[in-house]
């Protein structure tokens, strides 16, 4: 069982909590030619009426300029790998269970499964725990 790993630079911007919220801050992306990976959401319960919308890739000098005139920053709070491979049963489990014996804290994960093949987003506090977390990645693969 082998993983393809990957740095995401995630961008994100506060929107408005409604109807549309999502759509008319991912507009100008979209117009700029943007073909986005990760899309993720959130409220903010701290700001009634407002939420975070968090993207990836924003790649390019013209998509960069649009995505700050939008409202976008690069984060730095936050590290995301993006993790393919083979699916296994309990392949989830096995791997947060590893992260968590090494003492590896998830901002937060999502995984998705597609016929034989998963894709998931991992997020660290730091660059640290995001390389330590990516060695043990290439241990499982190997074993």
């Amino acid at each position: 069982m082998g993983f393809k790993l990957d740095r995401v630079h995630v961008w994100s911007g506060e929107i408005q909590d409604q109807a549309g919220g999502i759509a008319q801050k991912l507009a100008p992306l979209a117009q700029a030619g943007a073909n986005l990976e990760y899309i993720y959401t959130r409220r903010q319960p701290d700001k009634p009426g407002t939420g975070m919308l968090f993207v990836a890739p924003v790649t390019g000098p013209a998509q960069v300029r649009v995505a700050k005139a939008a409202g976008f920053a690069e984060t730095h709070d936050q590290v995301v790998l993006r993790v393919e491979g083979d699916n296994q049963a309990g392949l989830g489990h096995r791997l947060t269970q590893k992260w968590a014996l090494e003492g590896i804290n998830l901002q937060g994960l999502t995984m998705s499964v597609f016929g034989a093949k998963f894709v998931g987003f991992a997020t660290f506090d730091d660059v640290a725990d995001a390389n330590r977390a990516a060695q043990i990645l290439a241990d499982l693969g190997s074993s």
